[in-house]
């Protein structure tokens, strides 16, 4: 094949098996990264619990993160057109604590 013909698209079968199709429940995402991954730890905080466990981690390269952002941007377009917009409760910044996801990241390995 030529440089400059496309490649055809490979079909991938995905299989979802019967404990993943439950899903999990998280209300907390940290994020950290270093020059070569993303890493996605997810967890559930209750409200008057001092403490949360990381329910799931998930480790990505830095392209992946931000075709998953992409992904996640144009669902949440479509979502809201088809339901309306989706409330943010609380204002940025406040110092009161909040439980849920937060937008801050955290650098590791010392690379940005």
């Amino acid at each position: 094949m030529g440089q400059n013909q496309p490649q055809p698209q490979q079909q991938i079968n995905i299989e979802l098996g019967e404990k993943e199709a439950e899903g999990i429940y998280a209300n907390l995402a940290m994020i950290i990264h270093s020059p070569t991954e993303m890493i996605i730890d997810f967890a559930r905080v209750m409200p008057r619990l001092p403490k949360a466990k990381v329910l799931s981690r998930i480790i990505m390269t830095p392209m992946h993160a931000k075709l998953l952002q992409k992904a996640l941007t144009d669902n949440i377009k479509k979502f809201e057109e088809q339901y309306g917009e989706i409330k943010l409760h609380g204002v940025p910044g406040q110092a009161a604590k909040t439980i849920g996801f937060q937008s801050s990241t955290t650098d590791v390995e010392g690379g940005k």
